[in-house]
């Protein structure tokens, strides 16, 4: 049975410029499907959570430019459950919204907070922490965050520190959180076996964020509860277009789980990258027995070893002698680029606007 108290909010309203030229402003990476599965990253996501929360909990906050585009993909959703963010302002400002929403709507909900364009590939492992997760943060008043046993000394991750004793089944109380760090340190944390990768994903009831907010973030919260009384109704958008302007543009790390005293964590295992880049594409995939990772119907490779090929698949595409690169064809861009240089790809962005305005960002 599913527990009607039980929401998510899946998090979908960034650029994804990392994974530049296929992931556009227009249309991002979590609509798109990256690895080649048959369902878009944000599909994926809600397949996932529908399996333990009931299809009309499951809330989407994305851009207002992609509203329609969620209405297509998800046509299951209800209209309703797409809820619109006028600006970009980071994780905290949205969590905020839909927590508030939430509260107005049901004061017993609990919610799990969750990025769309996440790769999970074990699935039963993944439901198994989150209903954990669910159970503990409705008995205790804490703020849950996942953490991932990490495989290797990450650089690109956030790292989270946590006591050894347990608080109860497999769920810990978190010391500290550190920021991406350098490969040294990446090191040290995972050998000491005290350090989990930050997931990005959060469980908590909503009347325990929403008293967080009130205790670390005033102003923040002052700001959405003077519109209390138009959440779920007809001027909430007008509400939350007076709202957003008002709003820091700052993470829910740093908003909230880095200050607050009742944070707690599940050291998981389900199959976990965040996707961030091209490279995390390629480890995700099916490779041929040269280690080539290859989306597109007719690439023939000859010579030709580790690479990471996403092309159309109505395009013959013949590679030779290529080893290491990430090659990206769309309608009209082609990018090649050496897989060691993919922390430049913003960059690379970046000089395209420069040079050639907004027309294939």
């Amino acid at each position: 049975m599913m527990n009607s108290n039980h929401y998510v909010a899946i998090m979908a309203g960034g650029i994804g410029s990392r994974f530049w030229p296929m992931s556009r402003t227009s249309y991002p990476k979590q609509f798109l499907d990256i690895l080649n599965m048959g369902r878009t990253l944000i599909q994926g996501t809600y397949d996932r959570f529908s399996k333990f929360i009931p299809k009309e909990n499951i809330y989407i906050v994305t851009a207002e430019e992609y509203v329609e585009i969620v209405k297509e993909q998800l046509p299951e959703l209800p209209v309703a459950n797409i809820v619109s963010e006028p600006s970009r302002k980071n994780t905290a400002p949205c969590i905020a919204y839909i927590s508030y929403k939430l509260k107005v709507l049901n004061e017993k909900g609990s919610l799990i907070c969750a990025p769309a364009d996440h790769i999970i590939l074990d699935e039963m492992a993944f439901t198994k922490v989150c209903l954990e997760a669910l159970s503990f943060v409705n008995e205790h008043k804490a703020l849950i965050t996942l953490g991932i046993k990490p495989t290797h000394p990450n650089t690109g991750y956030g790292y989270i520190q946590f006591e050894q004793q347990p608080a109860s089944d497999n769920v810990y109380k978190v010391k500290t959180f550190t920021e991406k760090p350098n490969a040294e340190l990446a090191r040290t944390f995972v050998s000491s076996g005290e350090f989990l990768w930050n997931a990005g994903i959060f469980v908590w009831q909503v009347n325990n964020i929403v008293k967080a907010f009130q205790k670390y973030q005033p102003e923040l919260a002052e700001v959405f509860e003077t519109h209390l009384a138009h959440y779920n109704t007809p001027k909430e958008k007008e509400a939350i277009d007076k709202i957003y302007p008002q709003c820091t543009n700052v993470s829910i790390d740093y908003a909230i789980m880095e200050k607050a005293d009742n944070v707690y964590i599940i050291p998981s295992s389900f199959g976990w990258s965040d996707l961030g880049t091209w490279n995390s594409a390629h480890e995700n995939m099916e490779k041929d027995y040269l280690g080539n990772a290859v989306a597109g119907s007719d690439v023939m490779v000859i010579d030709a070893k580790d690479n990471m090929v996403h092309v159309p698949n109505h395009k013959l595409v013949l590679l030779q002698g290529m080893n290491d690169y990430i090659i990206v064809d769309t309608e009209d861009v082609l990018m090649i680029c050496k897989k060691d240089k993919e922390q430049e790809i913003k960059q690379y962005v970046a000089e395209v606007k420069r040079n050639k305005g907004d027309k294939y960002l």
